[in-house]
């Protein structure tokens, strides 16, 4: 079987696709996306701690290795400086979209 690398939110979704390819026989990996963690006051709530513990319980849980990723430079440098300069220049940006493809399935996939 395979060793994977499963992106653990701390959320349902995740934490069902780490279980069900546990039980498959993978060998499986949790690994924590830290993109933010609002050092800069800015107004907002980004509860990463929490998810951070409720991803560690899950993999606990689960008896797999868990992982936090930093990846706070490349989710400001992809993310919020594109959501930043769409506000600017008068658009409505959509930071989710930008998140899915720069991170999730960019900078976290290699």
């Amino acid at each position: 079987m395979a060793r994977i690398l499963v992106a653990m939110s701390g959320g349902v979704d995740s934490s069902v696709a780490a279980g069900l390819l546990l039980e498959q026989g993978h060998e499986i990996v949790g690994a924590y996306m830290k993109n933010w963690t609002n050092e800069e006051g800015l107004p907002g709530d980004c509860p990463w701690e929490e998810d951070i513990r409720d991803a560690r319980a899950v993999c606990d849980y689960l008896g797999i290795e868990f992982r936090i990723l930093s990846l706070t430079e490349e989710y400001r440098d992809r993310v919020v400086d594109y959501l930043l300069s769409g506000y600017r220049e008068g658009v409505t940006p959509n930071p989710d979209v930008m998140c899915n493809r720069e991170i999730k399935f960019g900078v976290f996939r290699r």
